[in-house]
């Protein structure tokens, strides 16, 4: 069952490069939200724009007390080299070993294709899921900023 709003996000441990601290759902609680995007594959066309409509937005949620956790399961080194190509300034993390096992976790992992499909979560500081977005591996989620920061907005 894919996880959804109001519950409890599971736990990940993910690689961001070799010799850096891993990226933990543990490390965020408490201290900031994260906006955990899945997608297929680095170096695509729509994964790029996602990634670009991120990182233009990334002053918005930084304001909103909010990290992004950019992951698939491409090695952790192509991850890098495709955030340095685009210039991304937030987390690219890497599900490669196990394979997939965070995305597994999470229900967004597509085994036929052996890579994610379009799964968002964003979730709060004490570690639950308060918006969530979940598409195939070719929809482009047009509502992927709109709909997590208007999550995060203050209610009056």
């Amino acid at each position: 069952m894919t996880i959804g709003t109001g519950d409890k996000a599971p736990e990940f441990d993910l690689e961001e490069a070799p010799g850096r601290p891993r990226v933990r759902l543990a490390d965020f609680l408490g201290r900031a939200n994260v906006l955990l995007v899945f997608h297929p594959f680095a170096f695509t066309e729509v994964c790029a724009e996602e990634a670009l409509d991120l990182q233009e937005n990334l002053d918005s949620f930084r304001n909103a007390n909010t990290e992004i956790v950019f992951v698939s399961c491409d090695a952790a080194a192509a991850r890098q080299a495709w955030k340095t190509e685009l210039g991304a300034e937030y987390t690219f993390a890497s599900d490669f070993w196990g394979h997939g096992a965070v995305a597994k976790s999470y229900d967004v992992f597509d085994e036929k294709t052996g890579a994610p499909v379009r799964g968002t979560f964003l979730i709060d500081l004490e570690g639950t899921v308060i918006w969530s977005l979940v598409k195939d591996d070719g929809t482009r989620r047009t509502e992927l900023v709109p709909g997590s920061l208007g999550t995060l907005e203050p209610r009056d």
